[in-house]
């Protein structure tokens, strides 16, 4: 077999002469180039043993579990939450009937940000981009006629995240529930939000002290329970490139482990439930490289950096969500093939979990219809295409083994930068990963607005196709919670609620663990607003630095 060189010298610099190379560029959308072909040649310090292993096994870059999709298909797990609970709740349902394997909670921008239904700060904006969920009252709502027990949750919360868990937490047990047996995910991952969603309501240190409550207290309580999401997934929507989301979330990701280690917790006991959320965007094999590295990544980190022993604290588990900021309002249908190609990513990439977005998401909130077509472009992918009777088919491919190992040199030097800078919280100080993110953002637009990049149906193939007809929230629903908000602080035992608020201050001034005090207050039916704001006048609300 005659040599790559003499190939390209050869064969290819001849077809060259018939076909000259497109004008466009050969590179991922993390600007890794894209050789010609790749053989053995690329691989010649390859060891399969120590980069690949075996399903199951260190370091599982090949998936977290020996049987995979052959023992058990990842969760089907759409994003739903608008409206009133009641509204949500409907939703919730409908998916379940149509095949929807685990729950994903989208919560209002009002609760995102602390505030209740009837704050200044909410008007406009109750029920818009998720469920308002002002007290226990709305949670018990949210999940009427749901066994907590026989399905998994995952909540979109982090900066009022320990108060929304412990009324999911409340909600359970008054239905009899055994926290135990509880199995779910709150995202929780607040240091995401410095970086890139900008959802963040007092500074970061507390905020991360917070989240570190619940590694203690999550395992001895709610030991099923994921208690952290280390989310990507926002960073990506904020313009990053693959590599840069991949390195920043697994930085995140350390932070807390490092932060954990400094309170004097067992790394074995929190790390097995430290679960991650990663972005699927069009470049096919770079979304299926990014997902093999970071289990590769991972896995070494915490049993070769951080020293734990339990191999389920190598193993990274991810759910995974096609890229909300790929789709476009111009022909908005062709959408489904941009959803069904990511979609494909994630599962040849070892997903745990899966949302698939919604058509008609880049115009308004999914209606029924297409929340169901993005649920069944899943289902086709799981009994039609045949990608689930093998585990990791695409091993071996010189082409992937490549890309995912350039992948992880790039994200181990994105390390050495944010550590060279005193860690996560002060590279968010400096600004580090807004300028990152800002240029990677810059440079992706550029090549878009030069048509060095083609959209379909934006900047190429322009054409119209038929109106999209949009889900609009009532606005009503404000008033519908206004008024339930009301009820609730009428009926509640006042004294109780005292109680509990002081509790949760005193827990703040002393640095105790904060999740006691917020089961307090869910059960008492304490309001989110109430909560935060108890925090913010022990904490401080955070500003961000401007730089210029």
């Amino acid at each position: 077999m005659k040599s790559k060189k003499n190939w390209l010298a050869e064969n290819y610099a001849e077809a060259l002469k018939r076909y000259p190379e497109r004008a466009y560029p050969f590179k991922t959308l993390s600007n890794i180039e894209a050789d010609v072909v790749y053989t053995e040649d690329d691989l010649e310090d390859f060891d399969p043993e120590s980069e690949l292993g075996y399903p199951g096994n260190f370091p599982y870059t090949r998936g977290v579990q020996s049987s995979m999709y052959r023992g058990k298909l990842w969760t089907m797990r759409m994003f739903a939450g608008f409206g009133t609970a009641e509204q949500t709740n409907a939703r919730f349902k409908s998916l379940l009937e149509a095949g929807q394997t685990g729950l994903s909670t989208a919560f209002d921008l009002p609760t995102l940000m602390g505030y209740d239904a009837d704050h200044p700060f909410s008007q406009g904006e109750v029920g818009k981009c998720g469920v308002a969920v002002s007290s226990l009252a709305d949670m018990e709502l949210l999940f009427e006629g749901i066994d907590p027990e026989k399905v998994t949750t995952s909540m979109t919360i982090n900066s009022p995240a320990n108060a929304i868990w412990a009324m999911y937490l409340a909600m359970a047990e008054k239905k009899g529930a055994d926290l135990k047996n509880l199995g779910g995910t709150i995202q929780n991952d607040i240091l995401k939000e410095f970086i890139a969603q900008k959802e963040y309501i007092f500074p970061p240190e507390p905020s991360v002290k917070l989240v570190i409550d619940t590694f203690e207290w999550g395992p001895k309580i709610v030991p099923r329970w994921n208690f952290i999401s280390v989310s990507g997934y926002h960073i990506r929507e904020a313009g990053s490139t693959a590599v840069q989301e991949l390195a920043f979330t697994l930085a995140d990701g350390i932070h807390y482990v490092r932060q954990a280690l400094k309170r004097g917790l067992d790394i074995d006991e929190f790390a097995p439930r430290i679960s991650f959320f990663f972005n699927l965007h069009n470049d096919f094999f770079e979304e299926i490289a990014k997902l093999r590295a970071a289990r590769r990544i991972w896995a070494r980190q915490m049993r070769d950096v951080y020293g734990a022993k339990d191999p389920k604290s190598w193993m990274l588990r991810t759910h995974a969500q096609t890229a909300g900021v790929s789709l476009t309002a111009r022909q908005a249908q062709v959408n489904v093939a941009r959803v069904a190609i990511q979609a494909l990513a994630g599962v040849l990439g070892g997903t745990n979990s899966l949302h698939t977005d919604a058509y008609d998401e880049a115009l308004a909130l999914p209606s029924e219809e297409a929340a169901t077509i993005a649920l069944r472009t899943q289902q086709v992918i799981a009994y039609e295409t045949g990608v689930a009777n093998t585990i990791d088919p695409l091993a071996g491919s010189y082409y992937l083994e490549s890309l995912t190992t350039e992948l992880e040199r790039q994200c181990l030097a994105y390390f050495e930068q944010i550590d060279a800078l005193g860690g996560v919280e002060k590279a968010i100080d400096a600004g580090f990963f807004a300028q990152e993110i800002g240029d990677a953002s810059y440079q992706q637009q550029r090549e878009i607005d030069a048509k060095e990049r083609l959209i379909v149906g934006v900047n190429a193939f322009e054409s119209e196709l038929a109106d999209v007809p949009i889900e609009l929230v009532d606005p009503k629903v404000a008033e519908v919670q206004k008024t339930r908000l009301a009820k609730v602080k009428a009926e509640r035992d006042p004294n109780a609620v005292k109680i509990a608020l002081e509790s949760l201050r005193d827990a703040a001034k002393q640095g105790n663990n904060s999740m006691p005090a917020f089961m307090a207050c869910a059960h008492a039916y304490c309001t989110v607003g109430e909560q935060m704001d108890i925090l913010r006048e022990v904490y401080g609300v955070y500003q961000e630095p401007v730089f210029i």
